[in-house]
């Protein structure tokens, strides 16, 4: 048997593309899928680049005209990607989507260069009012101002108008009162996948000491069963006290 008939005993490694993968701290995948996933991770990064929202994964795979495992394989491919220190940007995901960000020991000179100097942080009322929506949802204004104690027009406004906060039908009550819940771009500001993603009271309390908030506020409803006990009150001529209306919100 000559040289050229004797069989190769030089070690088979892995292939250039999975050898690189590996090298690189990424997710090693089949010599026969990297070409494919080198592709459809690199549509998937061009259409989360051009996104300024996040985009659900059967967005992408519909844009991308792939399947949604494709997709959802090069997303985890493109997270192990970013995880690395020298990656200015990572894969987030928020509010049921994805989205590429600056990570966050970057944002000032982000901010910086978009010019942003912190006017928009909201009020201690503001964010007072939002907690109990996120809570309590959907709540009314007249809830909301009866827990915290004060008028909290103002605050539900600028709620309003940043679009955290959005209506969601009136409540059959006296007067119906308009109810108000959270948004999507309420979970996009606070890095939240869905309302889950909310700590719990409990939890909470545990770490900051809080007091649980107080128990909803019963609201009058607009056709009851049975006679209110103070307008039985009323009509026998013994008038309840007439309750107080909450103090105004400070400015």
């Amino acid at each position: 048997m000559t040289d050229r008939d004797a069989p190769d005993e030089t070690p088979a490694g892995p292939p250039d593309g999975e050898a690189q993968a590996v090298s690189e701290g990424l997710p090693a995948e089949p010599a026969a899928e990297l070409p494919g996933l080198a592709e459809t991770v690199a549509v998937i990064e061009a259409l989360l680049f051009a996104s300024a929202k996040p985009v659900p994964v059967e967005r992408l795979a519909e844009a991308a005209e792939l399947p949604e495992e494709a997709v959802e394989r090069a997303i985890a491919f493109l997270e192990a990607a970013c995880a690395t220190p020298e990656r200015g940007v990572k894969v987030d995901r928020v509010a049921g989507g994805v989205r590429l960000v600056s990570r966050a020991e970057f944002d000032y000179p982000v901010r910086r260069l978009l010019g942003l100097d912190g006017r928009t942080k909201l009020s201690m009322a503001a964010l007072e009012t939002l907690s109990i929506v996120a809570y309590r949802q959907p709540v009314t204004g007249p809830e909301i101002a009866e827990l915290r104690g004060v008028n909290s027009s103002s605050s539900i406004r600028t709620l309003l108008d940043r679009k955290l906060i959005t209506t969601a039908g009136r409540k059959e009550v006296v007067g119906t009162p308009f109810l108000y819940k959270t948004t999507k771009e309420f979970l996009v500001h606070f890095g939240l996948r869905d309302l889950a993603d909310l700590p719990k009271p409990e939890e909470l309390e545990a770490v900051y000491g809080l007091d649980q908030p107080p128990a909803e506020p019963a609201q009058v409803e607009l056709f009851p069963s049975e006679e209110p006990a103070e307008l039985a009150g009323e009509v026998a001529g013994e008038p309840s006290a007439p309750s107080e209306p909450p103090a105004e919100e400070p400015s």
